[in-house]
């Protein structure tokens, strides 16, 4: 298995999505962890809500199909979604080769803040990800 990342400063759901603060306080972008991203294989195509829909922690908001399985995106946080990663309609590997960078999903304007603070940190993450066994 390669060598995962985690970077120090984002916030990751036990779904394995992670939330990065914006420069707008009350949005997050979102998208799906590097374990995440692995786990799946070669990414083939990507469901994520419209720009307007709302999303609520916990709950499933789109899929991630890949060329071994299909996986369910769970919302790490709830609010109103307010830009969606276009470029994943044509590029949905893209997830695979920069899960923190381009391969972003979503932003999310926050209905609580709070949300966020209860996600984990790099480091817990890392930790629960270990204790799954990868």
């Amino acid at each position: 298995m390669a060598d995962l990342t985690y970077p120090q400063g984002l916030r990751y759901s036990a779904e394995h999505e992670w939330v990065a603060q914006t420069d707008d306080a009350s949005v997050v972008r979102v998208g799906i962890t590097d374990f995440a991203q692995d786990s799946l294989g070669d990414v083939v195509f990507v469901d994520i809500p419209d720009v307007g829909d709302s999303v609520s922690a916990g709950e499933s908001c789109g899929e991630v199909e890949s060329t071994k399985s299909v996986s369910d995106l769970v919302a790490p946080v709830s609010g109103e979604v307010i830009v969606v990663n276009e470029a994943l309609e044509d590029s949905p590997e893209t997830i695979n080769s920069a899960p923190y960078d381009d391969g972003w999903l979503y932003e999310v304007r926050l209905s609580d803040p709070a949300e966020v603070d209860a996600l984990m940190d790099s480091a817990a993450y890392a930790a629960a990800v270990e204790s799954e066994g990868a």
